[in-house]
């Protein structure tokens, strides 16, 4: 969430974000409950005070007595009427959009994202390419029918070589992050001063309703999978129970950054994506990932995400798939994101560029609702700043690696960086 004085000082500023990443947010009532608040605590401090001056009488006359006794009673009556002020205002407050850096696009909607960069042109075929649920069917390797009989809509079997192939990728996530070398080669490339490699986690996939609140994940409810008798959801990401890891702690700064890289089953309703991509298992209710989150030094921040965004190139990269790097628009990013970055692998059986990694950058706006800080050398307590991002959603890179591997024949090459995973290189 916004710091209240944030939002009292830059009243415009708040209100047009809001409008321009489509948030609904009553800011002129936040202000009136700041303001109503501030005078209810001024006049419960004074009240207390005379209160005071009336204790440390050594005699105290029956018209002082009968004045503690009414002071006792103002304040009593004034404290409810504070609780409920707080109350409403720090409902508000949760429902404010975090601000967005000066890189980012204006924009209504998706259209309006702004590429900066690609690696390679579109994979170019001597035939006629197919999609990778023809291509997973013809070999045997995923399955929607029975899932779908068995699960509902939008699940899938792996089956075979693509099982396979999963915890290839996985590995290679994991070694790779967890390599030193690597991330300080990557780090010099954006100026980022910390080699600290990540840690490997494999993380709860429930959590608490109050967790996801606190993350700014809970909303909208309507994607999540919620468990009312015990007010818990499944996690959306592994962000969900990583980034909420250090929830209420007070860190010391020689610990940052903090790296995780995070492999988890995640789950979504979807919701509001019916009739979209239901074929194939680009949009499933539950697929598996791997998510790397970070938390350092506000002065860092921003350095961070670009060597976040190093990785994720990197691993696309060596899979050697064509790709854009986007940033996103604010009608686009999500609530709580300042900065936020996406990669498209392309995707020949569509003939387009789909989203396989977002890179979210947060600032403080997380470690303020999760009460996450840092102790810095001065002895000064500060927020945490904190980033999250894609390693790899799996079935979007199977795809990618499904459609821009296939050959004539029907059968799928394995990429080259894997194959030290695997027996095969072929599949098919």
């Amino acid at each position: 969430m916004l710091d209240i004085k944030y939002i009292r000082e830059n009243f415009d500023k708040v209100k047009d974000v809001c409008l321009k990443k489509k948030v609904k947010c009553d800011i002129e009532r936040i202000l009136e409950l700041d303001k109503k608040r501030r005078e209810l605590i001024q006049e419960i401090e004074d009240f207390k005070a005379e209160q005071n001056k009336i204790s440390d009488k050594n005699k105290r006359d029956e018209k002082e007595i009968e004045k503690a006794k009414e002071l006792k009673d103002k304040i009593k009556n004034k404290e409810p009427e504070l609780k409920i002020t707080e109350e409403e205002l720090n409902k508000l407050i949760l429902e404010v959009p975090n601000i967005f850096s000066e890189d980012t696009p204006i924009g209504k909607d998706e259209s309006e994202n702004k590429i900066l960069r690609k690696f390679k042109e579109p994979t170019k075929f001597s035939f006629k390419p197919k999609d990778h649920m023809e291509l997973g069917v013809s070999l045997n390797l995923i399955n929607t029918e029975k899932a779908s009989e068995i699960s509902g809509a939008r699940f899938n079997y792996l089956f075979n070589e693509a099982v396979f192939l999963q915890f290839a990728l996985i590995q290679f996530v994991m070694e790779t992050l967890t390599n030193r070398k690597i991330i300080k080669k990557l780090a010099n490339k954006v100026n980022n001063p910390f080699d600290k490699p990540f840690i490997p986690v494999i993380p709860p996939v429930i959590a608490r309703a109050e967790i996801m609140k606190k993350m700014d994940r809970f909303d909208p409810i309507d994607d999540r999978y919620y468990f009312e008798k015990d007010d818990s959801l499944f996690i959306g990401s592994a962000e969900h129970t990583l980034g909420s890891l250090h929830i209420n702690e007070i860190i010391d700064e020689k610990e940052l950054p903090i790296r995780y890289i995070g492999y988890s089953t995640a789950f979504r309703r979807e919701a509001g994506t019916y009739g979209k991509d239901t074929v194939g298992i680009l949009r499933r209710h539950q697929f598996d990932k791997a998510e790397m989150e970070s938390f350092i030094q506000p002065e860092y921040g921003k350095v961070e995400q670009d060597l976040i965004v190093a990785i994720q190139e990197y691993l696309v990269q060596k899979l050697d798939i064509p790709y854009q790097l986007i940033i996103k628009c604010t009608a686009d990013m999500g609530k709580p994101d300042f900065r936020a970055i996406d990669i498209e692998c392309w995707m020949p059986g569509q003939n387009k560029y789909r989203e396989t990694h977002t890179s979210d950058y947060m600032i403080d706006y997380q470690a303020r609702r999760l009460n996450t800080k840092f102790r810095k050398k001065d002895n000064k307590l500060e927020f945490v700043h904190m980033n999250d991002a894609t390693a790899f959603a799996i079935g979007r890179i199977l795809i990618a690696i499904f459609e821009n591997y296939q050959q004539k024949d029907g059968s799928i090459l394995v990429p080259k960086v894997l194959r030290k995973y695997l027996n095969f290189k072929k599949i098919g």
